[in-house]
């Protein structure tokens, strides 16, 4: 059978018409389109793999974009995106203005909810069916969530309301028993003896047709051959979780095998209420290095070798932030005993694997679960313990609530490391971030710091452990470091002390983290136009060191911030708070970071320029505000 043209696809409404060996072959064409294109643009592989059979089949099954298929997360909607017309495309997949990585309303009809963080589809489905019903349409709603995704407490809320509201939906659980990382938990349990459990639902059924062959005489017997009925239920499938929340179960089925899936769906279409079908998948299927990853290397990775799968990594300068922060904490967890370990899902991303191994009872994965695991940091602190609570940026988002009720509120020693912090490029608007600085500097209590390179890195680890006068962050981006010389012994760095790196008279660049190297090229073009800048380093966002502002405020020199995040109620708007709040009046100060609109995906590099967030673009702002300066100064003489 010749292989399908996949960029040929203009809707999914052909599926209809194949036959199961050519819904086959199908798949393999898939499957061989993923891996070949993947191996130049990287993505989510390892997701994608495991849900070819399983999205044909919804396609088939449903009629999207009528029928409202939400995929939970979303990096797993690269088949529905083939098989809803957008094949040719992914050449520029996850590329500055290219294909999305994840589902884009913008990008087709089929897209019907966006998603990029977990367990928020169960919520959106709920809302679409209730507006269904409302409207008296007929359509179906499919959400399609996975195993790690349903641990997320939000998740759990929507099928606690769904369930008790009997409303008509077709939840599709994708268990192929890894999130990003293994995953853990009691659910995670329960869903595994499901699994063991074979067809429950067909048990059930025959247990129901042996109990009414029992002649029942009288009410009394009647009522005990529910109760056996009930108490055979239990012992078939521990637990029954979903049953009891209100749900028709159906399951588990081969989520490899359109004969299995096509029927299972089916009966489900027919069926009132809310029914899950428990659908039991392979992660990375049809490619050896992603079937067999144990530790989610292969859920999203970049460019790799066809023949050999070996990942296509760029030649670093420096270490991992993520592995410099996460050693470092574990280097110091040696010699004080106080320190403990916890992440939402992510300990191969934010490289706890050694923490872990070394000290099991102090590290903690609690799942998808951000706002459980900011609440536990604070837990474990109040009992006089020092938790590490690393997190990515766009995730801590998540917390918001319990990062101001229950940290910053009670000031407990909560250490934050605020991994993937700035833009992040290929994931896009979903996971940039850029937004941790905002919220969190408005927190009371909290302290804010981000480094200029790894050796300073590494002491604000040690500071952060050893400060003990309440919450505090730690921003780190993504990537690497820049290669500078590391101290042996670590050292606490003074809290909310900024440092001048380079002096000059006629203007201030008052920046941190990665946007110091595009300081010291603006200044460079500055002084070929006889302007002496001078570039502090304001590693602390939170608490300001007042004596270095207020003295470059009396200077009267201009100052521009920059910041590669937010500007609304970022870095940058401290400064000016702090000016006015000082009776700087007159003073001139500008401020570059990211404008009030979300950021997509694309090279980091590319996506800075988009927005005017580079060095040429900086020494020009620098020059205009040393002229409007000098312009203020003539008129005051």
């Amino acid at each position: 059978m010749m292989a399908m043209d996949l960029t040929s696809i203009s809707d999914p409404s052909f599926l209809k018409d194949l036959s199961n060996d050519e819904l086959e072959a199908l798949a393999t064409d898939i499957r061989k389109f993923l891996i070949n294109e993947l191996s130049a643009t990287g993505g989510h592989i390892g997701p994608n793999l495991g849900v070819v059979e399983l999205t044909i089949a919804l396609h088939r099954a449903f009629d999207s974009p009528k029928d409202k298929i939400l995929w939970d997360v979303g990096h797993q909607a690269y088949v529905h995106k083939i098989l809803t017309g957008r094949a040719c495309d992914f050449a520029t997949l996850r590329q500055f203005k290219g294909l999305c990585g994840f589902p884009k309303r913008i990008e087709s009809e089929h897209d019907v909810w966006e998603t990029g963080h977990s367990s928020t589809s169960l919520s959106a489905a709920m809302g679409m069916a209730a507006a269904r019903d409302i409207k008296r349409m007929n359509n179906y709603v499919v959400p399609v969530i996975g195993d790690g995704a349903l641990t997320g407490g939000m998740a759990l809320e929507a099928l606690n309301h769904i369930g008790s509201e009997k409303t008509d939906m077709t939840v599709i659980l994708n268990d192929n028993e890894m999130s990003i990382a293994p995953n853990v938990g009691a659910l995670h349990n329960v869903l595994g003896r499901l699994r063991t459990a074979g067809k429950y639902n067909k048990a059930k059924d025959e247990l129901e047709l042996l109990l009414k062959k029992v002649p029942a005489v009288g009410g009394k017997l009647a009522a005990t051959a529910e109760r056996v009925k009930d108490s055979l239920k239990y012992l078939l499938v521990s637990g029954v979780f979903f049953e009891e929340l209100g749900f028709t179960y159906l399951g588990p089925v081969d989520g490899h095998s359109f004969e299995d899936l096509e029927s299972t769906l089916n009966y489900a279409k027919k069926m009132d209420g809310p029914v899950l079908v428990h659908v039991i998948t392979k992660k990375g299927k049809g490619f050896r290095p992603a079937e067999e990853d144990k530790v989610g290397t292969w859920h999203g990775t970049g460019p790799y070798k066809l023949e050999t799968g070996a990942l296509i990594k760029s030649p670093a300068a420096g270490p991992a932030w993520s592995a410099l922060i996460s050693e470092t904490v574990r280097k110091v967890a040696r010699t004080d005993r106080r320190v403990a370990a916890i992440t939402p899902a992510m300990p191969v991303g934010s490289k706890l694997e050694g923490f872990a191994s070394e000290f099991p009872d102090r590290m903690f994965d609690v799942g998808i679960a951000e706002q459980h695991a900011a609440t536990m940091a604070a837990g474990m602190a109040a009992e006089g313990m020092k938790p590490f609570l690393a997190i990515y940026s766009t995730f801590l988002q998540r917390a918001y609530d319990q990062m101001l009720h229950d940290i910053s509120r009670q000031n407990l020693n909560v250490f934050v490391g605020i991994d993937r912090a700035g833009l992040v490029g290929a994931d896009g608007e979903t996971h940039q971030g850029v937004f941790d600085i905002a919220f969190l500097r408005s927190m009371p209590n909290f302290t804010i710091m981000m480094p200029k390179d790894e050796n300073e890195g590494q002491h604000m680890v040690r500071t952060a452990i050893s400060y003990d006068s309440g919450p505090i962050a730690l921003r780190y981006p993504r990537g690497n470091g820049i290669g500078v010389p590391m101290d042996e012994e670590l050292r606490e760095i003074p809290i909310g002390s900024w440092e001048i790196l380079k002096e000059g008279k006629d203007a201030a660049i008052v920046t941190f983290g990665t946007t110091i190297p595009m300081a010291f090229a603006a200044a460079e073009r500055l002084a070929e136009k006889g302007i002496d800048a001078e570039i502090v380093n304001a590693r602390f966002i939170k608490p300001f060191d007042e004596e270095m502002l207020i003295s470059l405020l009396d200077r009267n020199i201009p100052i521009m911030t920059v910041e590669e995040a937010v500007l609304a109620g970022g870095f940058g708007s401290g400064v000016l708070e702090f000016a006015h709040d000082h009776g700087y009046h007159h003073s001139v100060i500008g401020r570059m970071g990211i404008p009030d609109h979300f950021i997509e995906h694309g090279n980091v590099g590319e996506l800075l320029k988009e927005i005017g967030m580079t060095d040429e673009n900086l020494a020009v702002r620098v020059e205009e505000l040393v002229g409007l300066s000098r312009e203020e100064r003539t008129k005051v003489l």
